[in-house]
């Protein structure tokens, strides 16, 4: 067995694992199971500081972002993406597929947003019906600032619809605060369970621009509006994954607990970083760099899958990554259960191995840099 340091799936935690033994019941007639799946929605929106009403979806994260796109966009609208990674460009097709006209924003892949840039370009562009932002656009670790964005956003009425499935719980998020009207979460990262389930937080907004649409959603499973009045009748639109769930519920109430969940993500996240750069290995970015996942650059000489399988070879994975950033870079995910000193000293110390074997010259030992500078943080 491999321990995963990868930017999802995560590692889960024992009490989660033991949570999605419980005896099943039947969700479909079982009332109780439908107080139990609120209670947890309540439970999430309670976290990311709202009372928005939560919703999980049987599905991993993307059918949480799609059902967005898809409930939220009809023939003809105006969608602005900001793109600044491949998550970012990646919105456009689900606005496309839907009927949608996207309209998307570029910025520099190795910076984070300007906002103030997009200040000015929303200036004289803002007839748009919703925008599309990615927190962690996790392919470069690309961290974008939601709590200046989306409040500037709405100031010209467009809706908001944010990707922090890599990043929440790892980064502050807060729904009220930062004017978000559908945020997307999923099971497999910083919550630290296993993948299979997504969940959506949605404003009044939202809803509203939902319940006005003039053409039926072209989606059934892809479409937030079925579970419209699904407490007062104690019904479903299918059937709940029972077990996903009641795992689901363990690791947000691990969540809870965890008080110093921000400052440990940031403090592994510094010193991952700094040690990395101490040994002469260069970071993706220039700017941006989120606290659940650290991408460096592939030294030059050697391939990416010969770090992954040597690190496979020792027990430990991590992730390369895909589309633009094929080949090119490597990603650790310290990011819920994965963020913690431990794990981090012995993905870095074989890592130290795994390079110098391959010939690269670092000017630093990675394990015993990464202890040192974590007492600075």
């Amino acid at each position: 067995m491999y321990k995963i340091m990868t930017p999802g799936p995560t590692q889960v935690c024992e009490n989660v694992r033991m949570a999605r033994s419980r005896i099943c019941t039947n969700p479909d007639i079982d009332v109780e199971f439908v107080e139990f799946y609120k209670r947890t929605c309540e439970h999430i929106s309670s976290l990311l500081c709202t009372s928005n009403e939560a919703l999980i979806l049987d599905g991993e994260g993307i059918l949480g972002l799609e059902a967005a796109c898809a409930t939220l966009t009809e023939p003809g609208d105006k969608v602005l993406v900001l793109d600044n990674g491949v998550y970012g460009r990646g919105f456009a097709d689900f606005v496309t597929m839907y009927g949608g006209e996207p309209t998307i924003y570029h910025a520099d892949y190795l910076n984070t947003l300007d906002v103030d840039e997009l200040a000015i370009y929303l200036e004289n562009n803002h007839d748009f019906k919703y925008a599309t932002v990615v927190h962690c656009d996790t392919p470069s670790g690309m961290k974008n600032d939601i709590s200046r964005i989306c409040p500037l956003l709405k100031k010209y009425g467009i809706l908001t619809l944010v990707d922090s499935v890599s990043a929440m719980f790892g980064e502050e998020v807060r729904v009220d605060d930062y004017m978000i009207d559908i945020l997307c979460g999923g099971s497999q990262k910083c919550v630290s369970a296993p993948p299979g389930l997504t969940f959506v937080v949605i404003s009044d907004d939202a809803r509203k621009a939902f319940h006005e649409r003039k053409t039926p959603v072209a989606s059934f499973y892809a479409n937030l509006n079925i579970f419209d009045g699904y407490y007062e009748a104690k019904w479903f639109p299918y059937t709940m994954p029972i077990s996903d769930i009641y795992g689901l519920a363990q690791a947000f109430d691990n969540i809870d607990a965890d008080k110093n969940m921000l400052q440990r993500h940031a403090d592994v996240a510094n010193a991952t970083r700094t040690a990395l750069i101490e040994a002469g290995i260069h970071l993706h970015l220039q700017s941006g760099f989120c606290n659940t996942v650290t991408v460096f650059d592939v030294p030059q000489g050697l391939t990416a899958d010969q770090i992954l399988d040597g690190m496979k070879a020792g027990g430990i994975m991590l992730a390369g990554s895909f589309d633009d950033l094929s080949g090119k870079v490597i990603r650790i995910g310290h990011m819920g259960a994965n963020a913690n000193i431990g794990d981090m000293v012995e993905t870095l110390r074989l890592l130290d191995k795994v390079l110098r074997r391959l010939g690269v010259d670092l000017k630093a030992r990675l394990d015993t840099t990464f202890i040192n500078n974590l007492e600075l943080y």
